[in-house]
């Protein structure tokens, strides 16, 4: 191991080779989530354009979702070989591709298959979170790993406001207004392809050096003697446990904010905007919840050794479940958004503490394991989306039915009621779903001779850090 890791995210010594990662591989991955859910905000245009069913439209949000599982489980093995600085540079480099040709989709079925491969770069997530988990110290690494995930999903949301921005920039410069949100696109993707080659000129795989180079002096980091490959973190029941973790936190988030806007005005009758401005302030919580949640992780982790950070992660899980399952209950504003705001601290917290958990799983299969685990989160979206498309689909149909030849606001308004109780009752069903496997968290369990070896690696750490006093 290194003898320079950092051990304190010092976020202004950018002549530090970890915090300069921290920042390059956290602005990547933050314009990564941005050109992933850059078409949302123009979604009403799309539908107009190319003449989207409602059926189309919730299939591009699951492909969206199911290309990024794929890559995921992929990008954690390739990074194990070839390291996150060409990992990551390809990724936005190739993720650009789709991203820029959504500009000049002309059919339902060309803008499906784009949603699908933009999908891709969200496994971006995977390569940051090896990236920073080899550049920091076990006393950080959750810290660092849950702030630098935070960039990601402030990506997600930012691009509600930042999105449309790009496209009143457009039309002031002359394009139609109609047009906007193809330019939009475009440029989201040439941004990420020029962040592509920013990673692979300013950054390095290690604090030791490359791979490549690191492999050609016999000095491989971590795996010195034997490649611990993907198939061992296959059979490892630990990463498995984290996978349904992500999948009842990350991907839980990413089905409910993508269904709340709609949720918050079938049932608080809010304005579409206002709803709008909700979700947004809740996605841009990230930035400081995700720490929060790896914070807490190194802390309990200081306190109670690799059992304190799966206790943390249990407990926070759980809280977040019971904050879905009593919103789902709530009928007044005040207390419904009250317990959203718990809900999204919580559900944000819990994303962070699982990856203080995933470095220490198998330090020479950090990218294999983080791979496995990162697609949990879309596996997770992926199943919620469709439980709630499929009860929202079965409810709405039957509420239609039922006031046919009352008028169309009878039957809007039908429509909405049946949504907002289908909706309802997934998030309650999803609520103690994400309890349960809050509760199985507590079987992970780690050999007391591996905590002591964490141990030992943080006192070696902070002891070179003290004596070269480099970082």
């Amino acid at each position: 191991m290194s003898s320079t890791k950092a051990t304190k995210l010092d976020l202004l010594n950018v002549k530090s080779l970890p915090i300069r990662t921290f920042w390059i591989t956290s602005i990547a991955f933050f314009l990564c989530f941005f050109a992933w859910f850059g078409i949302v905000p123009f979604m009403p245009d799309v539908v107009r354009d190319l003449g989207l069913t409602p059926s189309q439209k919730w299939n591009s949000i699951i492909l969206a979702v199911s290309g990024t599982v794929f890559a995921r489980l992929l990008i954690g093995k390739l990074c194990d070989k070839y390291g996150p600085r060409l990992c990551y540079s390809w990724l936005l480099v190739i993720g650009a591709i789709p991203v820029i040709l959504l500009g000049f989709v002309q059919t339902p079925l060309q803008f499906l298959v784009c949603r699908f491969f933009i999908g891709f770069i969200g496994a971006s997530f995977v390569i940051t979170q090896f990236h920073t988990s080899i550049m920091f110290a076990p006393n950080i690494v959750g810290t660092a790993n849950a702030t630098s995930a935070g960039w990601g999903n402030l990506g997600g949301g930012a691009n509600r406001l930042g999105m449309p921005l790009i496209a009143a920039a457009v039309v002031a410069f002359g394009a139609a207004e109609s047009e906007a949100w193809r330019y939009s696109m475009i440029i989201a993707g040439v941004v990420c392809f020029l962040m592509g080659l920013v990673y692979y000129n300013f950054t390095q795989d290690t604090i030791d050096g490359n791979y490549k180079d690191l492999k050609a002096a016999g000095n491989m980091p971590q795996t010195k003697k034997d490649d611990v490959g993907f198939m061992e973190a296959v059979k490892d029941y630990r990463v498995w446990i984290l996978f349904f973790v992500y999948a009842a936190c990350f991907g839980i988030e990413l089905t409910v904010y993508g269904t709340m806007d709609d949720y918050l005005q079938n049932t608080f009758q809010l304005e579409r905007v206002t709803a709008g401005n909700i979700v947004l302030s809740f996605a841009l919580m990230n930035i400081f919840a995700r720490t929060l949640g790896g914070y807490f992780g190194d802390l309990f982790g200081k306190l109670k050794g690799l059992r304190g950070r799966v206790l943390f992660l249990a407990a926070i899980l759980a809280i977040e479940g019971v904050m879905l399952a009593l919103f789902s209950t709530a009928t007044g504003i005040v207390v419904g958004i009250s317990l959203l705001i718990l809900f999204s601290l919580s559900v944000q917290m819990a994303e962070g503490a699982t990856f203080s958990v995933v470095p220490f799983v198998n330090s020479k299969a950090i990218g294999s394991i983080s791979g496995i685990v990162g697609a949990g989160g879309n596996v997770g979206a992926f199943l919620a989306a469709i439980l709630l498309k499929s009860k929202s689909a079965v409810a709405e149909k039957a509420a239609i039915t039922a006031s046919e030849g009352l008028g169309a606001e009878a039957v809007q308004a039908a429509q909405a009621a049946a949504a907002s109780s289908a909706v309802s009752s997934g998030f309650l069903l999803i609520g103690g779903i994400v309890v349960l496997v809050g509760v199985g968290t507590l079987a992970i369990k780690f050999a007391t001779a591996t905590d002591n070896v964490t141990e030992e690696e943080y006192d070696e750490e902070y002891d070179a850090q003290m004596a070269t006093q480099s970082i």
